[in-house]
């Protein structure tokens, strides 16, 4: 590696080390916005089923005191489901925000490796320019070296 793109691999580096970090991040929320869905959704079928088998056991019997502890009971299950909804959209804001941050620092890298190619590209160019150079140099010198050898020839003649 060329020592003027030293500091673009670290940096590239870097670049890529922040991407698995992130990536890291996305993958961990993802995990708990999927067990948050799935507990709301036990808690949206808990309460469903709930509510199914006492709507009929108050259509056979129904007290005051059971209908108070029934429409008590609903509303913590309504509760629970109000504030596991608003856990499923807090998890989907912080998703959205670390998948944005990981697009960001993906992007980066890309841009840091199309530079250290670019440079790449830069110095394979000079270097081949170096290299005709000395090449032209040297077949001027022969060629000279050629002629400077047939006039002395000519000369003896």
């Amino acid at each position: 590696m060329h020592p003027r793109l030293h500091p673009l691999t670290l940096a590239l580096e870097v670049a890529e080390k922040e991407c698995q970090q992130a990536h890291q991040v996305v993958l961990r929320l993802q995990h708990q916005m999927d067990a948050a869905r799935a507990q709301a959704r036990q808690l949206d079928d808990y309460r469903r089923d709930y509510q199914q088998r006492w709507s009929e056991r108050f259509r056979i019997e129904g007290t005051a005191p059971i209908l108070q502890c029934y429409q008590d009971f609903m509303a913590r299950l309504d509760q629970a489901s109000t504030q596991q909804q608003a856990t499923v959209q807090r998890l989907q804001h912080h998703l959205e925000q670390a998948q944005q941050s990981l697009r960001e620092r993906e992007t980066r890298a890309a841009s840091i490796r199309k530079l250290i190619e670019r440079r790449q590209g830069e110095l394979a160019l000079a270097r081949q320019r170096q290299e005709q150079k000395l090449t032209d140099e040297q077949a001027a010198r022969m060629a000279w070296s050629r002629g400077a050898a047939d006039s002395g020839d000519l000369a003896l003649a």
